[in-house]
């Protein structure tokens, strides 16, 4: 999301070009970030990623694989895996004789690939130098070294030399696994001590060897001589036997070269009678194969006749068939799409009248509705102020109502006041008033006043008092 808005940003100021140019290298970045980050494991090395691994361990070890180091969160190192190689001379050592000894000897380790080992050799060791492990790894070999010696016997240490250094491996090799190293080769050299008991144990050794070897020599002169004649005996019997078996041979192999000439002969015969029995049976076989053919090709001509007919005569029909019902379903579609396009053309007219009426109805709402909001959201008020709109047209309908009277003159003869003191002409003005529809009930139903001269009452004169203007104000209110 970050870079998605970065990227936002630089288009707003750099334009479209700009701004995918300077995508891609953010993107070539964070690609050439990630293959740094993701780090492949030599096979003479041990990759340790340390920080935050998971599974409660404090580091993780990879050997021959690869990883991908997480920024921030994680680091690694290597760990050499070139094998180091230690000169431990020890001196004094004392042997389970109590007798002093030297052991000069080379040990060569390594730092362990073992899943647990290996482990340990990440917590242990990471980070420090040749120098370090060689003298850590020296100070634990001298120790189990001297272990060794001191469980051991003289003779057995310088004769079971086998014995000698399967005991150091084994306890040499435990204690270097608690450091992640491993034992790799031990070569010893001569052991000596300086009381001379390995010398003097060397002499009689030899004394030993050369006493046996003389006797050895003499023996193997005895058995010589016995041997000698021995062979010449062998020789004589078996030179013997030899001609006996080869005379043998001989006849045995001229009996076997006659079987076998009358065994050829024999099968010579039976193969000539068995290819002549085969050569007339290929023969009566063709015969067959080819009065089958002919028959297989008279039957195809035939067939080849009765399906030329029948093109002839039954493909025609099939065409004219065939053209009759695409001609059909030509005018089944012609017809199904006309009457598909007037059914759309109607479907549309609807919609676009209802959409039409919608809108006008939405519009009237919206203008009732600020009407209200005009009269202060007073429905009657609202309703008074619709009326005075159409007070215009209410006023048309009654001068419609009259307009259309023939009065070419009209004569009034004035006899003065009546008895309720107004004049014939008033009179004759207020029953033509009584004649328009009664615009007085549509004002009083929907709450209005109309003017006092279209009521038909008189206007207040100058010459009536104030009592009289109130009193006949009192009677038109009751």
């Amino acid at each position: 999301m970050l870079i998605y808005n970065t990227i936002l940003q630089f288009e707003s100021f750099l334009g479209p070009t700009t701004t995918i140019v300077v995508a891609v290298l953010i993107l070539i970045v964070l690609f050439t970030a990630f293959i740094r980050r993701y780090k492949r494991c030599p096979s003479d090395r041990i990759l340790v990623v340390y920080g935050k691994v998971g599974g409660g361990q404090s580091a993780k070890c990879i050997h021959g694989g690869a990883a991908f180091i997480f920024p921030v969160i994680q680091d690694y190192q290597y760990l050499d895996l070139t094998p180091i190689s230690i000169e431990v001379n020890l001196v004094n050592a004392l042997s389970k004789q109590n007798i002093r000894v030297n052991v000069p000897s080379r040990f060569t380790i390594g730092i362990s690939t073992e899943p647990g080992v290996m482990q340990n050799a990440a917590e242990r060791l990471l980070g420090l130098g040749l120098s370090d492990i060689q003298e850590l790894a020296k100070e634990i070999i001298f120790g189990q070294l001297r272990l060794v010696v001191a469980s051991m016997d003289i003779e057995e240490i310088n004769s079971d030399r086998d014995k000698f250094l399967s005991n150091i491996s084994t306890s040499v090799e435990s204690e270097l696994k608690k450091v992640g190293l491993k034992l790799i080769n031990v070569n010893i050299t001569d052991i000596v001590d300086e009381s001379g008991y390995i010398e003097a144990l060397g002499k009689e050794a030899a004394a030993h060897a050369i006493n046996a070897a003389r006797k050895s020599v003499a023996e193997k002169n005895r058995d010589g001589s016995i041997g000698e004649a021995n062979a010449v005996q062998d020789q004589r019997t078996q030179v013997a036997a030899a001609n006996a078996k080869a005379v043998d041979g001989e006849n045995t192999a001229k009996i076997e070269v006659a079987n076998s000439n009358a065994l050829r002969r024999q099968r010579e015969a039976e193969a000539e009678r068995n290819a002549i029995a085969s050569e007339k049976v290929q023969a009566a076989k063709a015969l067959e194969e080819a009065y089958a053919a002919e028959q297989e090709a008279e039957l195809a001509r035939a067939e080849r006749e009765r399906a030329s007919q029948t093109a002839d005569i039954i493909i025609p029909a099939q065409i004219d068939k065939n053209k009759v019902e695409i001609d059909a379903e030509a005018e089944a579609e012609k017809i199904r799409r006309r009457a598909k396009g007037e059914a759309d053309a109607i479907l549309f007219k609807a919609q676009a009248e209802a959409k039409g009426l919608y809108e006008v109805l939405t519009k009237q709402a919206a203008g009732l509705d600020q009407i209200v909001k005009a009269a202060g959201n007073d429905s009657q008020n609202a309703a008074l102020l619709l009326i005075a709109d159409k007070l215009p047209e209410l006023v048309k309908l009654q001068s419609e109502a009259i307009k259309n009277i023939k009065i070419d003159k009209i004569t009034v003869w004035e006899g003065g006041n009546s008895k309720d003191g107004k004049t014939s002409t008033s009179n004759f003005i207020s029953g033509m008033y009584k004649s328009v529809p009664p615009l007085q009930e549509i004002f009083n139903m929907a709450g209005m006043q109309l003017p006092d001269y279209l009521k038909g009452k008189e206007l207040p004169s100058s010459e009536q008092t104030d009592e009289e203007i109130e009193h006949n104000s009192k009677s038109d209110e009751k």
